[in-house]
């Protein structure tokens, strides 16, 4: 009898054991990364654009959640910054910390991405930047654990003055001497460094520059603002800003008979073009917006062929979020396409090369990152520059294009390489803002 007791206590410890072995192996193959995904879900930001990049975002890594990679589960975690830095920062930690996420991805605002990526890289994490721009972020900072694949403001700034300095006696009549501009900004982080690319384009080209003034990005009342313009009298408006301060400029310019002769747009708000028109009807035609080119308009024939069908994914799975959209806003290519490079290019080389997902292994395989020119949806390749350089962490293969809307469409045409039609330079005759 107690031989018997004796022998099934025995068997029953080995089946004991033998289902613990079990379950630690299982655990052991088990390989994941968490990703903590932050964007703004609420506030001001959100319909200014970083509810369209997060749409971005998720989509591919939702397509990565089904796929894996390289044997690697994807378990991506939503953080709402709510259009405010110190919440931005707080969550990023959070996530980090808490909920124990290998890295944090997205980041819409650039007065958010300037203190997050000092606190990430502060407590030596992985931080991917899909979509700020502030050339701050990065200058001089030496960061080692901080990637962004996004073009940088001095770009968008620089690359709009150029636009119109090449256009200046063609489409204005007039030396670039002789045409007066306007530089106003929200005087965050993103506004003021893209005003700096602006003033240094505005230099460069020779520009009278008539008037530059930053402004809160949450004032209630531009009317001050409105004034000040209609006494320059710029020929061309160059304007940063998010929604709705756009559209209350706008609005009040409208009201107050500002006259102008092209408005230039960078980026945030003025990518969304369905805010735009909603806010300003038929005065939303003619607007140029600088960004990283839509993956709807890029040049396909020079791309990475197996990028086509990333992008068709991409738009079939908008179209279902966001049906009849009027134009699909290049912030949705921007989170989508800076996350696929992240995911198809430098998570695989972590755990192919490096061993896996930790901070070294992740900031190891984005150094090696070489994707030339046409390797991504945006059009641009990738390259970081390296550790010892001013902007280190930042993509030196990265561009933006000038896109102008007309007629419920919008077309790149700037720079001639990427262009798909002619500028309309001035604002027609008995347009709103003409002041021809």
């Amino acid at each position: 009898m107690r031989v018997r007791m004796a022998a099934r206590l025995v068997s029953g410890l080995l089946v004991a054991m033998s289902a613990t072995g079990l379950a630690v192996s299982a655990h052991a193959q088990e390989k994941k990364i968490k990703i903590g995904v932050v964007f703004d879900l609420t506030g001001p930001l959100a319909g200014g654009g970083s509810e369209l990049g997060y749409i971005g975002a998720k989509i591919v890594l939702d397509h990565f959640a089904k796929t894996g990679v390289e044997g690697y589960k994807i378990e991506a975690v939503y953080a709402d910054a709510q259009s405010k830095p110190d919440i931005a920062i707080n969550e990023s930690v959070r996530l980090l910390e808490q909920e124990k996420v290998d890295m944090v991805l997205g980041f819409f605002s650039s007065a958010q991405c300037v203190p997050v990526a000092a606190r990430v890289e502060q407590i030596k994490k992985f931080m991917w930047m899909t979509t700020c721009i502030s050339s701050a972020v990065f200058n001089e900072k030496g960061y080692k654990y901080v990637f962004r694949p996004q073009a940088s403001g001095d770009q968008f700034g620089m690359m709009t003055m150029d636009f119109i300095a090449q256009n200046a006696k063609a489409k204005f009549d007039k030396e670039p001497k002789d045409v007066r501009v306007a530089i106003i900004h929200e005087d965050g982080a993103y506004g003021v460094d893209v005003s700096r690319g602006n003033e240094a384009g505005a230099k460069k080209a020779g520009f009278n520059v008539v008037m530059k003034e930053g402004y809160s990005a949450t004032a209630p009342d531009l009317s001050a603002l409105v004034t000040k313009l209609k006494r320059a009298k710029p020929d061309v408006i160059f304007h940063t800003g998010y929604n709705p301060d756009i559209t209350l400029l706008l609005r009040q310019a409208r009201e107050q008979g500002l006259k102008f002769g092209a408005l230039m747009g960078h980026g945030a708000g003025y990518g969304v073009y369905e805010k735009l028109k909603e806010g300003m009807g038929a005065d939303a035609t003619y607007i140029f917006n600088t960004d990283p080119i839509s993956i709807w308009l890029a040049n396909q024939k020079t791309m990475d062929p197996k990028l086509p069908p990333v992008i068709k994914m991409v738009g079939e799975e908008f179209d279902k979020i966001r049906p009849g959209v009027a134009i699909r806003s290049a912030h949705v290519g921007i989170g989508a396409s800076n996350t696929y490079v992240f995911m198809s290019d430098v998570l695989p080389r972590a755990i192919k090369k490096y061993g896996g997902v930790d901070p070294d292994a992740l900031r190891k395989a984005a150094l090696d990152t070489d994707i030339p020119e046409g390797g991504t949806m945006l059009g641009f390749g990738v390259k970081f520059y390296g550790e010892g350089t001013p902007m280190a962490g930042q993509n030196e293969r990265s561009f933006p294009v000038v896109i102008q809307y007309i007629d419920d469409k919008s077309s790149v045409v700037w720079p001639k390489s990427q262009a798909q039609r002619e500028a309309v330079l001035p604002l027609p005759k008995g347009t709103t803002y003409s002041n021809q």
